[in-house]
């Protein structure tokens, strides 16, 4: 079964998850609790480009290319094929295919899919240091889900369709034309809002990629919930980011600027009293709900300062309130605890 990531989770094309988003929101800081040593945990990480071999096939044979690239990535060529590019190959590789002949080969050919080849080579050269982070935050998945089966990992080329990070059977899938920097000029071309810039960097790779797992073991659910029970479902999967990748800085983990973290580590009471005064945490209306749990340039009624999705950090406040009030519980034990009221009233959570 496939998870797939956006950039934004909550703004789906019609399909089923998202990247960046995948990503959420402001964090609180770097944990000052105890950060176990994994130095000897052993894991094997295999990572491949699926975006050079893909742009090698030589575009006078390219069924035979297909084939061979088969050979290689059985679970995702696929996928690639008729998911992400949507040129309904069908596995059919054959020239007499328009979806090949015409399809795959525009790909392979049009000079400006051949320049953002060329713009990733640039920035990516090699994985290096991306595949660095995977393994330690892999060494920590090991250590607190000794089960977990250290997927496969392949970096490709959605061709700015903003799919950031692609989950499948046994692997996980990085689109490294959504990580050439909030800075490369043809993101606003493709309809990328200036405030979601920030999670289009090298350094939003690995929180994007342990965003998707987090979901894989608890899919988002916002069917019949209240803003709380969104905020807190949010605040996990930040603070599993936490445990996981503690190596990573707070702003990159959760996709902010360090000065909007410090602004919402600053109005820490303010925030709460925000949502309390006005009635909002068990709020229903999924149209009033949204404007607090998805990205945005700012927070609807508050300072201009505020940066939006503020409802996802408040929730990662809270449940560090109850991690801290519940120290022999697990992170996974955490995760599973249900009901959003009792969460908030056993966390005794008090903003600062």
């Amino acid at each position: 079964m496939l998870r797939i990531q956006y950039k934004d989770t909550l703004l789906l094309k019609g399909m089923v998850f998202a990247v960046l988003l995948g990503l959420s929101a402001c964090g609180g800081g770097n944990s000052s609790e105890h950060v176990p040593d994994v130095s000897r945990v052993k894991v094997d990480l295999q990572t491949r480009r699926f975006d050079r071999d893909f742009i090698s096939i030589d575009s006078n044979h390219i069924s035979a290319g297909l084939e061979h690239l088969y050979g290689s990535y059985p679970e995702f060529l696929d996928f690639y094929l008729d998911t992400i590019l949507a040129i309904g190959v069908m596995h059919h590789y054959t020239d007499s295919s328009v979806a090949v002949s015409r399809g795959v080969r525009s790909f392979l050919t049009y000079p400006d899919y051949r320049n953002l080849f060329d713009t990733i080579a640039v920035h990516y050269p090699d994985t290096k240091k991306t595949d660095e982070d995977l393994l330690k935050g892999f060494q920590y998945m090991q250590h607190y889900y000794p089960e977990f089966k250290i997927p496969r990992v392949i970096y490709f080329n959605s061709f700015l369709a903003n799919w950031g990070v692609v989950s499948y059977e046994g692997g996980i899938a990085i689109g490294l034309d959504m990580f050439l920097g909030r800075n490369f000029p043809f993101y606003t071309s493709v309809g990328q809002p200036d405030y979601m810039l920030i999670n289009f960097r090298p350094e939003s790779i690995v929180p994007s990629v342990f965003n998707t797992i987090y979901f894989d073991f608890h899919p988002f659910r916002d069917e019949e919930r209240t803003l709380l029970d969104m905020m807190i479902q949010k605040g996990k999967q930040q603070y599993f980011l936490e445990k996981m990748l503690p190596f990573v800085q707070p702003e990159d983990r959760i996709g902010y600027t360090a000065d909007q973290l410090k602004w919402c580590e600053a109005n820490e009471a303010m925030i709460y009293n925000f949502f309390a005064a006005n009635n909002l945490l068990f709020e229903k209306n999924w149209s009033k709900m949204r404007r607090y749990v998805v990205y945005g340039p700012t927070t609807n009624g508050m300072p201009a300062e505020s940066p939006g999705n503020i409802g996802t950090w408040l929730g990662y406040r809270i449940v560090k309130a109850f991690a801290k009030e519940h120290p022999e519980m697990t992170p996974e034990q955490i995760f599973a605890t249900e009901q959003a009221d009792q969460f908030l009233k056993q966390s005794k959570y008090k903003p600062k």
